[in-house]
Parts: structure tokens; sequence; C-alpha cells
């Protein structure tokens, strides 16, 4: 009998944890695809411009929102810049709306930003970056603002990165301010 209620228990067990597998991967099944959704919608906006990827794994989609005339970086150099990075929980919704309940939610996650740091550049390599921010980077020049998109298969891919989950379309507002000499 006893042998009977564990046999029982552990597949009662087994059965709860293949469910519960099967909505994370539910859910991430489903985040991928929005994400990529809203990623073909700002491609097919005539408001964007295609880049294809320096490593010819993709492409990103910019617009330009200030004209700049300096120099443009190489893959090897290092440069300053001012940006933002953010993506939304729900991409069909706006920056922060009321949900049912009447609470406030905030829907446009800053994941980074150099506005949290007093405005001062950050510097790093082009060869550093994500490979999307690397490509704009490298098509860019010093005085442009580009707001830049960035599939996940440019971005942090299958793994994600800290608070950004896999599968995740980014957003990057991107000033690029000088290349290092």
């Amino acid at each position: 009998m006893k042998r009977l209620n564990l046999s029982i228990l552990l597949m009662i067990s087994a059965v709860i944890l293949i469910s519960s597998c099967d909505e994370t991967e539910t859910f991430d099944d489903k985040w991928k695809l929005d994400n990529e959704a809203q990623f073909a919608a700002i491609a097919a906006n005539s408001a964007y411009t295609k880049l294809n990827s320096q490593s010819g794994n993709g492409y990103i989609m910019y617009k330009e929102i200030e004209s700049g005339e300096g120099a443009t970086p190489f893959f090897t150099d290092q440069v300053k810049v001012l940006y933002t990075g953010w993506f939304k929980r729900e991409w069909s919704k706006p920056d922060t709306y009321t949900d049912d309940k009447d609470n406030s939610i905030y829907n446009k996650i800053i994941f980074d930003s150099t506005s949290n740091r007093n405005d001062i550049p950050s510097i790093f390599a082009v060869n550093g970056a994500v490979d999307g921010f690397s490509t704009a980077l490298q098509n860019m020049q010093v005085g442009d603002k580009w707001e830049v998109w960035i599939p996940w298969k440019l971005g942090y891919g299958e793994s994600g990165s800290g608070s950004i989950q896999a599968y995740t379309t980014l957003v990057f507002e991107i000033e690029l301010v000088a290349i290092v000499e």
C-alpha cells in the first residue's frame, strides 16, 4: 500500500512538473512572438530605415532624430555616447496605462540610460557592444542621434542579460558624442 501511494505521489509530482514547464515554455514562446511581431511592425514602417548587421546575422531599424556631420567610427574604435535603452512588457499597450484594478502600470522598462548618470557620456569599444548597437554606431556620424530598434538575435539573444529576458526586442536612443582618440 505504501508503495502504491508513493508511486501515485511520484506520478502526480511528475505531471505537475511537466505542466509547469509547459506553461513556462508557452510564456517564453508568447514573449518571443510578441517581440518579433513588434520588430516586424517597425520594419514595415516607412519612417524607419533598415541597416544590415556588420556581422551578417540580420538587420536593425533606425530613425534619425538629429543629423551630425562628424566622422564615422570603425569597429576597432572607442566612442563616447549618450543613450537610453528600453523595451516594453506589452508592446500593444502604451508606455503607462491603468489596468482593470485601477493600478498604474509602467510598461516601458528603461534598463540603462546615461541620463541616470548625470548625462555623462559612456565610453566603450564599438566591438564590445551587442551586435545591433555596434552596427548602428558603425553607420552613425559624430553628432547623430538615432532611435534604433534591435531584434533579439542582434541584442541579448536566447539567454538575455540581467533584467532583460531572452528574446527581447531592444530600443535605444543613441547620440554619438565623439570618437575617442
